[in-house]
């Protein structure tokens, strides 16, 4: 096993561990200065008509930003001089790499041309028309092909090529395109062989050397049994029938799949199809990467698909689509369980990071690139606070020129209104990714569940009362055991146990009567979502305001000794202000405004003193100010105001001005910058730099580029 794969694999760090080294303030000097291993990891769109200098001036644009990786990932957009896999294609993916390299950055290989994985982007069927994807249908009357398995009341069930697709690389192979590349059968091993030798291989031997050094993983994204744009069918694959029916299935009862009842030979059925894609498919995949000292990356085909993560080493989801956002519900649906989904497996399996691939076509009101920075923070803070610690933003794009910038847009990269400033946004990151990384949860109730079936109806009352919970697979209930009315699962203990298997442990309580929530919330605050740790020495909450409202409240933290707080955004750390007595308990005031987020951690006394004091902001009136232009091809617009100064009180530097303008602001006081702010309220400190008498005040607030790239939005400062 090389040093990489041992790095990939070493378990996380126990509570005595940290115990022991409680002295030790190692958590402000990880914040202060969490390492490149942190970094966001976006998908780099190779979208374009590639060159070599340019590739090489990107790659260092992303890493004066903060951005020391990328997956480069071929995309819908590639000119047809750059075949895929072809000489052409890898000399341009050399040049990547080796750029990499020389600037210390890391790369992830994308398995695919284009989506869904498993096909090499048709080549697997090329020529192997047999290895198509293929499903079950019921139908009246035979095709010329299919297989026969039974005659149902419903019509005759039978085996047939799905015809699903993929979406291709160059323009004309995308859905419903004359060119589109059609999927394979990632059940057959022949298939999943083939597509390993024409993608995996290739690369590994042009790339060998960096394997496992600037090279850290593949990423297979959303692999999909019967290929896109099927309808009618259920997942098959040749000589299926025969090991459904040794196995004690009855073919004519998987006619109850197509009315959606449930029958024993269905429940078989999907217990044999989820073993035959994770050997098949995961388990190939992963034993290849193993092999060659990097990780499988990527995530599974749906976002509750939690037994297959076993098979990668850096388990992973995929958040697209705007499937959760602030408008919504951030605690329904089965969307909503997929942060949870790839850290709870990653905690099972002593992986040290999981990722999400985030952001992607998260538009607002299907307006294209209409993504606000306000909308970017929720999603971070929503997945950090679940467990996520590598972040991979869809998409940095190669080139948005012409249609490409109409694909799955926006680019929330080189491409946004925010990138000059990105390094405030990749420093956010890397201290979120840094503290949610080798850590040990405090979790005291354990969430039951089944493949695809990760009971959001249940976790939702957790996350509203500031519980933690573990979810285990059903795969992982035959090592539990009841003990001293605690379950222990893998060396954790959990208080109570909920979900489909919870009669199987009749001596643990089953309802939430006696567990004690991470923190105390009086008044009681539903939208705050909080994971409690133990990190780099010290116990830590992270508290995240999941609401459009601002949060006030007293809390209470379980943790006798001194409490500070540190501003994950800002990079600030401070005391926290006792406000109450409780024996081994730390009382507290809470105030987090919308899109606000907190660490709190227990420090001793010597550590707390270092702290700055508690701040005590001033908030300002807010000056009249007056629109004196703006510039349509910028997306900005511009005002001044004046503000009068008779004397500076002793906290000057907290004098906040707080603005409400759509969307992201910047200040200038007396000529001097007073800060970018991304979302409202936006927030500028700005007593430093106010001055006796008359000051003068410009800002200027650049809107959406959906103003220029799809539907009007209004932007500006909000008067009331």
């Amino acid at each position: 096993m090389t040093g990489f794969q041992k790095y990939l694999l070493r378990t996380v760090k126990t509570r005595n561990h940290y115990k022991e080294r409680i002295e030790n303030m190692e958590l402000m000097e990880l914040l202060n200065a969490p390492g490149r291993e942190f970094s966001p990891v976006p998908f780099w769109f190779l979208n374009g008509d590639l060159r070599d200098e340019e590739i090489r001036r990107q790659l260092q644009d992303f890493a004066a930003h903060g951005v020391y990786g990328v997956v480069l990932h071929p995309r819908i957009g590639l000119p047809r001089r750059i075949p895929y896999l072809s000489s052409a294609f890898f000399h341009y993916i050399q040049t990547a790499v080796r750029t990499a390299a020389e600037l210390d950055m890391k790369v992830v290989l994308y398995d695919e041309g284009m989506y869904p994985s498993g096909s090499a982007c048709g080549q697997v069927v090329k020529g192997h028309p047999e290895l198509a994807s293929e499903g079950i249908t019921l139908t009246e009357s035979l095709l010329p092909g299919d297989e026969l398995l039974a005659q149902t009341d419903g019509g005759k069930l039978v085996v047939r090529k799905s015809g699903g697709t993929l979406r291709g690389l160059h323009w004309g192979e995308d859905d419903g395109e004359p060119n589109v590349p059609a999927s394979a059968d990632i059940l057959n091993p022949e298939a999943v062989n083939r597509f390993i030798t024409l993608t995996h291989e290739a690369y590994y031997r042009r790339l060998k050397e960096y394997f496992g050094n600037t090279i850290l993983g593949f990423f297979t994204d959303e692999p999909s049994i019967l290929g896109r744009n099927t309808s009618g069918f259920f997942p098959w694959t040749r000589g299926f029938a025969a090991e459904f029916v040794q196995a004690g299935g009855e073919l004519a009862q998987l006619a109850a799949l197509f009315s959606g009842e449930e029958n024993d030979s269905v429940r078989l059925y999907h217990a044999m199809l989820l073993e035959r894609e994770s050997r098949v498919y995961y388990g190939s995949l992963s034993k290849w990467c193993e092999q060659h000292g990097i990780a499988l990356m990527g995530h599974p085909h749906q976002s509750d698909d939690i037994e297959v993560e076993q098979y990668f080493h850096i388990p992973g989801q995929d958040l697209v689509l705007r499937w959760i956002a602030p408008e919504k519900s951030g605690i329904a649906g089965m969307d909503s369980t997929m942060a949870k989904c790839s850290s709870d497996a990653a905690r099972l399996m002593g992986r040290r990071r999981n990722a999400n691939e985030c952001f992607g076509a998260c538009n607002k009101d299907g307006n294209p690139w209409q993504l606000s920075g306000g909308d970017i923070k929720w999603y971070l803070d929503w997945l950090a606070v679940r467990g996520v610690n590598l972040f991979i933003p869809h998409a940095f794009y190669y080139s948005i020129a012409g249609k490409r910038k109409e694909e799955r847009p926006p680019d929330v990269g080189p491409n946004s209104i925010w990138w000059p400033y990105y390094k405030q946004w990749s420093d956010y990151m890397h201290r979120l990714s840094g503290l949610m990384t080798d850590g040990e949860l405090h979790a005291d109730v354990a969430v039951l569940c089944r493949n695809r079936d990760l009971k959001p109806e249940l976790t939702a009352p957790l996350y509203e009362r500031q519980m933690g919970f573990q979810y285990l697979p059903e795969s992982v209930w035959k090592e539990c055991r009841v003990e001293d009315g605690s379950l222990v699962c893998r060396g954790r203990r959990y208080q109570a146990v909920l979900g489909d298997g919870e009669l199987l442990f009749s001596g643990v309580s089953h309802t939430l009567d006696e567990v004690k929530p991470d923190c105390l919330c009086r008044p009681a605050q539903p939208g705050l979502r909080c994971a409690r740790f133990f990190r780099a020495g010290a116990e830590c909450w992270l508290l995240v305001n999941e609401g459009e409202a601002a949060i006030e409240t007293e809390l209470t933290l379980p943790a006798a000794g001194p409490v500070g707080v540190y501003d994950l955004w800002t990079g600030k750390a401070r005391k926290a202000e006792q406000s109450g007595e409780k024996e081994a308990s730390f009382c507290t005031g809470l105030s987090l405004p919308r899109r606000g987020s907190l660490l709190l951690f227990t420090c001793t006394k010597e550590e707390y003193d270092s702290l700055d004091e508690p701040e005590r902001p001033e908030i300002l009136p807010v000056p009249a100010f007056t629109c004196t232009g703006e510039d349509k091809k910028k997306t900005e617009k511009y005002y001044t105001a004046e503000m009068t100064e008779n004397g500076c009180p002793s906290h000057a530097d907290h004098r906040i001005l707080e603005l409400d303008a759509e969307e992201m602001a910047r200040l200038e006081v007396n000529g001097q910058p007073a800060g970018v702010s991304f979302w409202p309220p936006h927030r500028f400190e700005i007593g430093s730099l106010l001055r006796e008498g008359k000051n003068e005040l410009k800002l200027t607030v650049t809107g959406s580029l959906a103003n220029r790239y799809g539907r009007p939005v209004w932007y500006g400062l909000r008067e009331d």
